[in-house]
């Protein structure tokens, strides 16, 4: 059976979009800008945490580029063994049950290892900016206070994308009867991928600082 086109939405993040597709979803646009709704989630601890980021003496490094290539080197096979062990979970065999419960167990699998393999790393290259260079130790000490911010709000909507799965999950095993397991699993294996480029992109931030810096940067 010929799968329907998606509806194409016109905002968010790529996982957005395609929880949005999949759901035939449209995503109302943001009532305020980023740096608007980024100040709420700041309490006035965070807001100082912040700015001590931003004005903190960093320590001088004797040769900053060498420190930061060889950083980048490494930063950049750490992040290369994180995205494609959490592929290879992708590719592992597909439940053969008709119910959703083994599928969400997967994914929520999927998500375990992606924090357990993420989290850590950032802290890595977080280290590896800190030994680099004075102005990407003060990004680095940004980031830790974004991370703080943010990674706990992050993993609250992140927790609500098996419910949006097994929404999808009904709408396939009821309009594809021949063939709706490896649709439905194909489709988990896209949100998988985008949910792991939304997860990595802080990282793939620091690392392209790491990578473009030089030692008369400010």
């Amino acid at each position: 059976m010929a799968r329907a086109p998606r509806r194409t939405p016109l905002s968010g993040s790529a996982l957005i979009r395609l929880l949005a597709a999949l759901g035939d979803a449209d995503i109302p646009a943001p009532k305020d800008s980023f740096s608007d709704g980024l100040c709420r989630w700041f309490d006035w601890t965070d807001a100082i945490s912040l700015s001590s980021a931003l004005d903190g003496p960093q320590a001088a490094v004797a040769d900053p580029r060498a420190a930061a290539n060889a950083a980048a080197a490494a930063a950049e096979r750490d992040c290369r063994r994180v995205r494609e062990a959490i592929a290879k979970l992708g590719a592992s065999a597909d439940p053969t049950s008709d119910d959703f419960a083994p599928h969400r167990q997967r994914y929520l699998g999927w998500q375990q290892a992606m924090e357990a393999g993420i989290a850590p790393l950032r802290r890595r290259v977080r280290a590896s900016l800190s030994s680099a260079s004075p102005a990407l130790a003060r990004l680095a000490a940004v980031d830790a206070v974004m991370d703080k911010v943010i990674g706990a709000r992050e993993r609250t909507l992140l927790a609500t994308v098996p419910a949006w799965l097994e929404q999808h999950f009904a709408r396939v095993q009821g309009s594809q009867p021949d063939a709706w397991r490896d649709t439905f699993c194909q489709d988990m294996r896209e949100v998988l991928l985008a949910e792991l480029d939304l997860r990595m992109q802080p990282v793939d931030g620091l690392l392209e600082a790491l990578r473009g810096s030089s030692p008369d940067q400010p």
